[in-house]
């Protein structure tokens, strides 16, 4: 896939890549065509309970292979780090920050609401750390960090700087208020807009697009996992992003590649994480069915308990399987492993869905089927 040169990419003023620009000169230049943009948008429309907005294009030419509502003006929640680390790599690019440069977090960034990484006031982390704490855990005072970084140590100018960036991206139907997606009545984008700027993030920093697929990284002795189960579930998947608050809902975005096709998709509004993941695998697969990519077999995709929930504390686990034709697609539960035994996990076949109980396997019923959609997660604003 041919990736277009900076110059074609970047609509911005060029930034000449022999001098080192300083951090606040570099700032100073985007703040400046940024000026206004605050007031760019009146208060957010209403939300649209119980309707999906989704989008899946061919992230090379931009072709829309399948959409449902995609111009739907929603809340984007976390997707919203997408275009902070759009600036970070940015800011990369024009060699006005590093990735070992110390991010300095400040009492503001300390205080924001979970997902984080608990960082304390006077603390740093490094470009690299934010990095990976907001493409894993989705770690919004880690992004709050890297905004006032980016921004002169201002997150509503960077928010500005955001915004003036998604709209020369041409997503102009995009606002955004903070860099974590904490809840902000104002702060809003379409899934047409967001598969745009996962299409640029692949197209313009391929360099850093690997952060994307990252499963885990270490922070302070601590394992930090990646929140994002399409990478585990989907063959072919190696980024981007999922995002929910109560205001938003599920949402997701997904890259997937098969025989050199890569797609980008865009899922908001779900109302769990198994119908989010569900939607956005079958999207996918239809994406690629429409661009002449022979169909990949998905039995399990996903089996795991959820550790300190009352789901686990029940011995249930989901769960997630579908036929090769990938026709029939069931949410099943099943016990927890205890000592010495395993949860066991069989895929869907023959387009009969099945309920795991410890070793005994028998049909499911719907009662089963439609009990299980109901599982919550416990994490919030990821």
């Amino acid at each position: 896939m041919r990736h277009a040169t900076t110059a074609e990419n970047n609509k911005l003023p060029k930034l000449k890549r022999k001098k080192t620009p300083s951090l606040r000169k570099w700032v100073g230049l985007l703040a400046g065509l940024a000026v206004g943009t605050t007031a760019t948008y009146g208060k957010a429309h209403a939300q649209y309970a119980g309707q999906l907005s989704s989008i899946v294009v061919d992230a090379r030419t931009g072709a829309v292979l399948s959409q449902d509502d995609p111009d739907l003006r929603r809340y984007p929640a976390s997707l919203t780090k997408l275009m902070t680390l759009y600036m970070t790599f940015n800011a990369l690019r024009a060699g006005a920050i590093s990735l070992d440069q110390a991010v300095p977090v400040s009492i503001h960034a300390s205080t924001m609401e979970p997902s984080k990484l608990g960082l304390v006031p006077g603390s740093h982390l490094t470009v690299e750390q934010a990095i990976l704490a907001l493409v894993t855990k989705s770690a919004n005072d880690a992004a709050c960090a890297l905004g006032e970084l980016i921004g002169g140590g201002s997150e509503p100018q960077f928010a500005a700087m955001m915004t003036q960036q998604a709209h020369y991206l041409g997503m102009s139907n995009t606002t955004f208020r903070n860099a974590s997606g904490l809840p902000d009545p104002d702060q809003m984008t379409t899934a047409r807009d967001l598969s745009t700027l996962g299409r640029r993030l692949i197209s313009d920093f391929p360099e850093y697009y690997h952060y994307f697929s990252t499963p885990y990284f270490s922070f302070h002795r601590r394992i930090i996992p990646n929140h994002n189960p399409m990478l585990k579930v989907y063959a072919g998947a190696d980024g981007m992003k999922t995002g929910y608050t109560q205001e938003a809902g599920r949402n997701l975005v997904t890259s997937a590649i098969r025989d050199n096709v890569r797609l980008v998709g865009v899922v908001m509004g779900a109302s769990s994480n198994t119908q989010r993941s569900l939607v956005m695998a079958n999207q996918l697969d239809r994406g690629f069915d429409a661009e002449g990519v022979a169909p990949v077999a998905r039995p399990l995709m996903l089996a795991r308990a959820q550790i300190g929930t009352r789901t686990a504390r029940n011995h249930h686990a989901l769960i997630m399987a579908a036929s090769a034709h990938r026709r029939v697609v069931e949410v099943a539960s099943a016990p927890a492993a205890r000592r010495g035994r395993h949860v066991l996990a069989m895929p869907v076949s023959g387009g009969h869905h099945v309920r795991l109980i410890g070793a005994k396997v028998r049909p499911a019923t719907a009662t089963s089927s439609r009990s299980a959609t109901k599982h919550r997660t416990a994490h919030n604003h990821t």
